[in-house]
C-alpha cells in the first residue's frame, strides 16, 4: 500500500479536522508514527516526507481552526446584535396580547413588511419576531414553545404565525371576514371608498388574491359596482384589477361632474326666472 501523495491529508485525518488541538494531536500523532514506521520497514523511507507534510499540515489547520472558531461565534453574536438594531431603526411595534383580532393581524403585517425589507431568513423572522412580544403575548408564546417542543416538533416560524392567528385571530373571526367581503357592495360610497375596503378586506380570502385567480377577483369587484357603473363597465371584460379599478373610478368622477354641471345650470336657470313686483291692486285708487 502507497503512501499519501505529497500535499495531501490522509483521509483519516479529514474527519477530526474540527477538534479541539489537543484531542486531535492525542488521536493522530500516533498515527503518523505508525505510518512513519511502517513505511520505513516496507520501503526504506519512500514517502518520509510526505507523510511529515501530511502531520505539519494536521497541526497548523488545527490551530487556525481553533483560532477561527473562537472569532466565529464572535462574529456570529455582532452579527445577530447588529441584525436587531436594523430591526430597532424600522421601530417594529410591540404586540402586547390581549384580544384584539385587527391589531394582532396588523402587528402581524407589520413585522412581514419590515422583514421583507431586512432580507431575513425563516429563523432570524422568528427571534426578531418574538423579540417585539410583552406582557400576555410574551408568557403565551414561552407556553406555546414548550408544549411544541415537548411534542417532539420543530419550533419554525410557519408554525408560529398559524399558532399566532390560532390565538389572536381564531377562525370564526376569519369567517366573519370573509362574507363580510363576499357580501360587499359599493352603495352610496365612491368607487375609491368601494376599491379601498375591498383591498382592506380581501385579505381574509386569500384564495381570491392568488395570481390564478384574477378573473374571479375583477369578477367580483364589478358585481358590487353600483348598477349605472357596472352596466358601462361589465361589457368591457377588464381583466387586470388596477386597470379595472382605474376605469371605474374615472367614470365614476365623470358622472359626478356630470350631475354637479346640470344642478349648476338649474340652479342658474332657477334664479333667472323671476316673479317681479307684486301686483299693487290699490295703485291708482285714491
Amino acid at each position: 500500500m502507497s503512501g499519501p501523495k505529497p500535499g495531501e491529508l490522509p483521509v483519516v485525518f479529514e474527519w477530526y479536522i474540527e477538534l479541539p488541538s489537543i484531542l486531535v494531536l492525542l488521536l493522530f500523532l500516533p498515527i503518523g508514527w505508525f505510518c512513519c514506521l511502517r513505511e520505513m520497514a516496507g520501503g526504506a523511507g519512500r514517502n518520509d516526507d510526505a507523510i511529515a507534510a501530511a502531520l505539519t499540515a494536521v497541526t497548523q489547520t488545527v490551530a487556525q481552526t481553533q483560532r477561527n472558531g473562537g472569532h466565529g461565534q464572535e462574529d456570529q453574536g455582532e452579527v445577530e446584535e447588529r441584525r436587531l438594531d436594523r430591526l430597532m431603526r424600522n421601530k417594529p411595534p410591540t404586540f402586547k396580547g390581549r384580544f384584539d383580532p385587527e391589531g394582532a393581524l396588523t402587528w402581524k403585517e407589520s413585522m412581514e413588511r419590515i422583514f421583507r425589507a431586512m432580507v431575513t431568513n425563516d429563523d432570524q423572522k422568528l427571534r426578531l419576531a418574538t423579540h417585539m412580544h410583552a406582557e400576555e403575548a410574551e408568557y403565551w408564546w414561552n407556553g406555546t414553545t414548550k408544549r411544541i417542543e415537548a411534542s417532539g416538533d420543530v419550533v419554525t416560524w410557519v408554525r408560529f404565525k398559524s399558532e399566532f392567528l390560532k390565538k389572536y385571530f381564531p377562525e370564526d373571526l376569519r369567517n366573519k371576514k370573509e362574507a363580510e367581503f363576499l357580501n360587499l357592495k359599493q352603495g352610496n360610497v365612491s368607487v375609491a371608498e368601494y376599491a379601498a375596503k375591498f383591498e382592506e378586506l380581501l385579505r381574509f380570502f386569500p384564495y381570491i388574491n392568488a395570481e390564478d385567480a384574477i378573473v374571479s377577483k375583477c369578477v367580483k369587484f364589478e358585481n358590487g359596482l353600483r348598477p349605472n357603473i357596472y352596466q358601462y363597465i361589465c361589457f368591457h371584460e377588464i381583466r387586470d384589477f388596477h386597470t379595472l379599478v382605474h376605469k371605474c373610478r374615472m367614470f365614476d368622477d365623470a358622472g359626478k361632474a356630470k350631475t354637479s354641471y346640470y344642478k349648476a345650470m338649474n340652479d342658474k336657470k332657477g334664479k333667472g326666472h323671476g316673479f317681479g313686483k307684486p301686483y299693487n291692486k290699490d295703485k291708482g285708487r285714491k
